[in-house]
């Protein structure tokens, strides 16, 4: 086999890896993860892809004297969401 052979071998190898990550990427998409903070009080999904797909706070969990602490449930529930999200790419998607 010569250079040629080598290269187009090479190059076979690169198409196959590539399609094989944009298959795990659509398989990413279509993957949620879901957290959950302040005791159940928010609730959060976000797919794979980093999208977020939806998003629960309990009526209780509203305080109109301290929205400050709500603030904080979103920003902490969306935050576990991008942490979980991170680790299965992480995963799937190795370097």
């Amino acid at each position: 086999m010569g250079n040629n052979g080598q290269m187009a071998s090479l190059m076979k190898q690169a198409e196959a890896m590539q399609k094989k990550m944009e298959q795990t990427k659509a398989e990413l998409a279509e993957t949620a993860v879901e957290a959950t903070v302040g005791g159940g009080m928010v609730t959060a999904s976000m797919s794979g892809a980093y999208e977020l797909l939806d998003l629960h706070i309990k009526p209780e969990a509203v305080d109109p004297d301290d929205v400050e602490m709500t603030e904080d449930l979103v920003i902490a529930v969306i935050n576990e969401c991008l942490r979980q999200v991170t680790e299965l790419r992480n995963e799937k998607l190795p370097l």
